[in-house]
């Protein structure tokens, strides 16, 4: 070949060597007119002998003189006069050079010569190189020079070069869904294998990766490249390169793959047409491109003409038909390929009849032909968008709003080089950055909601190629990514995001998901990293291998910080890495989430700030996400609830949950401060439809567990002054022994809950537990003993001649009143605590969330049924008649006891206590919530009325102390079973006499 510019030859001679002395040669040096180099060489050989030598001479010459230069007989110029005589017995043309306009060389090798690795891998490759084989032409920068190597030898029955190695393929037509095996077996060590593809059409082979769909395994002598679920996508020519013996080598094999009618597009699938207004249609038949050879063909073909049409990528074939048939006809595109089964693709026509029901013909935005009723009708989308827009007529004649969709070529292409990249087509260090810019730019072009779902699916895509492939992105495509995520966040909801998230409800999910992952994924160099928008804020820092607390704000509104102790990081730096931490904030992303509630939150309606924090870790090249993190969200009203965001809650759309956070602030703060003990996406939830913070229903309370407080202490000064008068017996012994211990209980119990919001709130607070703690095991207690003290009336409600031994009885009375309890509560801290769903978030009380509450809750409506149940058998016991007295007084007598044991029993019983379930049942209305917080918080007083003071004998012990006096007429009794029922019994006794 002779280049128009001044050609360089290098040349390899073949010396007939005498004598056995070694023929020394120079360096290679510069190339000189008319010059030579050579390298050194030393090699004995025996007289006479004519051997190849490694000697490479560079001739230059002028246009069109090197044939006759090389005619006349040449001299090597590296004999010497201590050198034996040597002369030039063969001459072999190895590497023809071009020295081009812009001072580059350009090399190529001749046959049977090529470029060594070594040198291959450091020089580019010329854009049209001088053969298909590997590393065939080079480009060096003066005043570089090189030469191409002589080949390993071939067969003695072959004019090419050895191989080292064979590529084998298990079948060269592959079926869709099947697996393609290419294997390489080799004879030598190889290097640097790599696998390529090149699809039918691409200007330029594409690198195979590890993927959803490639995978790629390797033993000695052996390598294997696999492609899971074969489509057409993947059908082209194979190439498997690799080094050996100094040499690059590259082995091709043809892969094709059968179209599927999925990979037919047809335009429309199907029509229906009035012959009256339209006599003419066509109808589209569009393939991909692929190495088979397809004849494609309509039928019938009667009053039809079909024609070709090339577009870039595909081909379709066009059928018009001319005349419009009188019924119904299915029209089959049919594709033959030799060897392959036909493929038949149908598009039904239907003809409107006259009096079918038909939507009118309508050219509002896209031009919709009159359609029959039931049937949808199809049309193109505009220039530079893809896909087909569908309106169905309805069965009265009217016509449905559009489906489907026109998504962007741009966007769409996009979308196709991630879903490629992941399945294994590319190489993601060069690519995940170069289709992160251009996003940047195809953001502004979103106007549909399938351009929308094409945008999020090639960052989700991105993502995970960037976590499997271990990519470090730069600053500048980390910009590209938020400036991305910024347009995305401020596109309107209502036209887009809303459909979308009808047609994929995981959508917000994936963004913040794939969002978050990109941003973690930074170069350490580029720490750190600050980048601000209207809807996206990050800020990233490299910390030491010995980290300190970390803090970071953001002056957004509500304004936000985060803190990261010390304790939590020094972990990760133990084995000297640099930690990396990236703080992420989102505005307007909870609009976007599903509204979506873990176990904890149930089923209310919550409000968001409009922030979403996500902060992550890395160390080493891992994400950690575990770690405390306290976090200051600002400007939050109603009920705060600290979440995060769960993407594995409802099947993997995501939901907030708040397992593993804490409030920790008080409540006339201002700002809600969080503490989580893992690393994701946070935020906080405020619930304005559960009962509020209401500032009269505290007020209610703390009121009403004052004057409990002060009733009990002084029903414990009655008892302190009477005791010895009403304990006399044994059933007013244990009576009052349980009424005095309700009220210890319930005293410290009130005193306890009365002081908890005083303090510190969380879990790290070791006062908040203990006081948790004790409320819990005090007011269980208390019911213990309200159990104790019904269980005791059954007794003598059903076994009246029974005795009770008074030691056995008060044992038992004990070990119900507080071991039972005491099991409870130490069950509820060991079994929620380490889960951090033992407190509720701001108090010192049992969480509802995880299901620490109902450790109380169930052992209290427990018992609460069981003192109903006697409270029945007691009410049914007054209400039986006595003989002795008539119909009225009877009535009367009857309804008058059942009045006193209900006052008296109902308040000693805890019975109050079942309005809790209203409570829980209802969530909206406030009025079950002041009934249950006036009943129970006074529920010392009660008991100080109805069970102390109205007592006919404690009554009589008062009198006596402080008056000196008794009155020769006492009242019925209204408090004790002890009086009324055996007044009972004893009038029925004397009657029945």
């Amino acid at each position: 070949m002779i280049y128009s510019a001044v050609p360089l030859l290098l040349l390899a001679v073949t010396l007939p060597l005498v004598g056995s002395p070694a023929a020394q040669v120079s360096q290679p040096g510069q190339s000189q007119a008319g010059g030579e180099s050579g390298q050194q060489l030393n090699q004995k050989s025996g007289a006479g002998e004519s051997v190849l030598v490694s000697v490479y001479v560079q001739l230059d010459f002028s246009n069109q003189t090197w044939p006759l230069t090389l005619s006349r007989t040449l001299t090597p110029p590296f004999a010497s006069a201590s050198s034996p005589p040597a002369s030039l017995a063969g001459l072999g043309l190895t590497t023809e050079c071009n020295v081009h306009h812009d001072g580059c060389t350009y090399c190529a090798c001749l046959p049977g010569y090529q470029w060594n690795a070594s040198v291959c891998s450091c020089r580019r490759p010329c854009r049209s190189p001088r053969s298909r084989g590997p590393c065939g032409c080079l480009v060096f920068s003066p005043p570089e020079a090189g030469y191409c190597q002589l080949l390993p030898p071939a067969a003695p029955a072959s004019c090419l070069p050895t191989v080292p190695g064979t590529l084998s393929l298990n079948s060269q037509v592959q079926m869709p869904g099947n697996t393609l095996n290419l294997t390489l077996v080799t004879s030598h060590e190889t290097t640097n294998l790599n696998w390529f593809l090149r699809p039918a059409g691409s200007p330029r082979p594409i690198l195979l990766q590890p993927g959803t769909q490639v995978s790629l395994t390797s033993s000695p002598g052996q390598a294997v490249l696999s492609i899971l679920n074969i489509s057409h996508k993947w059908a082209g020519e194979y190439t498997c390169r690799f080094e050996a013996q100094g040499f690059r080598w590259e082995l091709y094999q043809v892969v094709k793959v059968p179209l599927q009618a999925t990979d037919v597009a047809r335009l429309p699938d199907q029509l229906s047409i009035s012959c009256a207004t339209s006599p003419s249609f066509q109808l589209s038949c569009c393939l991909p491109s692929t190495h088979l050879v397809y004849t494609a063909s309509w039928s019938p073909t009667e009053g039809s003409k079909a024609s070709l049409v090339n577009t870039p990528g595909s081909w379709c074939l066009v059928l018009t038909v001319q005349r419009c048939p009188a019924a119904d006809t299915t029209y089959t595109c049919e594709l033959q390929s030799p060897g392959l089964t036909p493929l038949r693709v149908p598009v039904s026509v239907t003809i409107i009849q006259d009096g079918d029901a038909t939507c009118p013909e309508d050219s509002s935005a896209v031009a919709w032909n009159v359609t029959k009723a039931g049937h949808v009708a199809q049309a193109p989308c505009p220039v530079n968008r893809t896909g087909v827009v569908k309106r169905t007529c309805g069965p009265d004649g009217s016509w449905e709003p559009i489906h489907g969709g026109c998504t962007d070529t741009g966007v769409l292409a996009l979308f196709h080089r991630a879903w490629l990249l992941r399945a294994g087509q590319g190489w993601p260090a060069v690519e995940a950055p170069q289709i992160l810019a251009e996003l940047s730019e195809q953001a502004k072009v979103v106007s549909s909601p399938s351009d929308l779902l094409a945008l999020l699916g090639t960052i989700s895509f991105l993502a995970k190629v960037v976590v499997d492939a271990r990519i470090q992105l730069n600053r500048s495509a980390l910009e590209a990514l938020l400036k991305t995520t910024d347009k995305v966040l401020d596109l309107d909801t209502s036209s887009l995001w809303t459909p979308a998230r009808a047609q994929k409800p995981s959508t917000g999910s994936d963004l913040l998901l794939a969002v978050e992952t990109l941003a973690r994924s930074l170069c350490p160099q580029d720490h750190p990293f600050s980048f601000s928008l209207q809807n996206v804020r990050l800020q990233t820092q490299l910390l030491g291998p010995f980290p300190a607390d970390y803090r970071v704000s953001f002056p957004t509104r509500p304004p936000l910080r985060a803190h990261i102790p010390r304790c939590s990081l020094a972990p990760l730096g133990r084995n000297g890495t640099n930690v990396s931490i990236t703080s992420l904030v989102l505005r307007k992303l909870d609009r976007l989430l599903p509204s979506s509630y873990g176990q904890g939150l149930g089923d209310s309606v919550y409000a968001t700030p409009g922030l979403v924090l996500a902060i992550s870790v890395m160390a080493g090249g891992q994400a950690f996400d575990q770690g405390e993190v306290v976090m200051d969200f600002g400007g939050t009203g109603g009920t705060p609830h600290c979440v995060f965001w769960d993407h594995s809650l409802f099947r993997g759309k995501g939901g907030w949950s708040d397992e593993g956070c804490q409030v920790q602030t008080a409540r006339a703060s201002p700002t809600t401060r969080c503490v989580c003990r893992h690393l994701t996406a946070f935020s906080v939830l405020t619930s304005p439809d559960t009962v509020p913070e209401n500032l009269t229903l505290e007020r209610l309370s703390q009121v009403g567990l004052g004057a409990s407080i002060v009733a009990l202490l002084v029903c414990l000064g009655v008892y302190r002054l009477v005791w010895r008068v009403v304990a006399q017996s044994k059933v007013a012994y244990l009576r009052h022994t349980a009424l005095l211990n309700v009220v210890l209980c319930l005293l410290a119990a009130d005193a306890c809950f009365l002081g908890a919001p005083l303090l510190p709130p969380g879990p790290r607070s070791p006062l908040c537990l203990a006081a948790a703690f004790l409320c819990h095991f005090l007011y269980l207690a208390t019911f213990f003993w309200m159990l104790a003290q019904a269980l005791m009336l059954a007794h003598q409600l059903l076994f009246v001649f029974d005795q009770l031994s008074q030691c056995r009885v008060l044992s038992l009375m004990v070990v119900l009143g507080y071991v039972c309890p005491m099991g409870f509560a130490g069950a509820a801290l060991a079994l929620y605590l380490p889960r951090g769903q033992y407190l509720r978030e701001g108090a010192c009380w049992l969480s509802g969330k995880g299901g620490a509450l109902y450790t109380f809750v169930g052992p209290v409506l427990a018992i609460v049924a069981v003192n109903g149940l006697v409270l029945a058998m007691a009410v049914r016991k007054l209400l039986r008649p006595s003989p002795s007295e008539g119909p009225r007084a009877e009535r009367r007598q009857a309804l008058l006891a059942v009045i006193k044991a209900l006052l008296v029993l109902t308040p000693i019983f805890g019975l109050t206590w079942g309005l809790g379930l209203a409570t829980l049942l209802e969530e909206v209305s406030t009025v079950p919530h002041y009934i249950f917080t006036i009943l129970n918080t006074t529920q010392g007083v009660f008991i100080l009325l109805f069970g102390c003071l109205m007592d006919k004998k404690v009554r009589e012990a008062l009198l006596k102390r402080f008056c000196r006096s008794q009155s020769p007429n006492s009242t019925i009794s209204l408090a004790t079973y002890e009086t009324y029922i055996p007044e009972q019994s004893q009038g029925r006794s004397e009657d029945t006499r």
